[in-house]
């Protein structure tokens, strides 16, 4: 099944993207997108546990994804 993956900011910088395209097996979760986006080159520098949403809302690592799906990594943010 093809997911999108959304990127923002560093993320998205360190990726040198801000959108990827990924092909999963069915059953899996979010916590496999984001262990076969973190083989990219750049992407070690994302950490282990980044802030997840599925189809803008936010989601845990074991949410069980669907064709079609929308994930996004989140970066943390500050304001002022």
């Amino acid at each position: 099944m093809t997911v999108t993956v959304l990127l923002f900011a560093s993320y998205a910088d360190l990726l040198g993207k801000n959108q990827l395209t990924l092909d999963l097996s069915p059953g899996a979760t979010a916590g496999d997108a984001l262990g076969q986006i973190q083989t990219f080159p750049g992407a070690h520098r994302i950490p282990a546990n980044p802030l997840i949403a599925v189809n803008e809302r936010y989601a845990r690592r074991d949410q069980v994804l669907a064709a079609g799906d929308e994930i996004a990594i989140i970066p943390p943010v500050a304001g002022g």
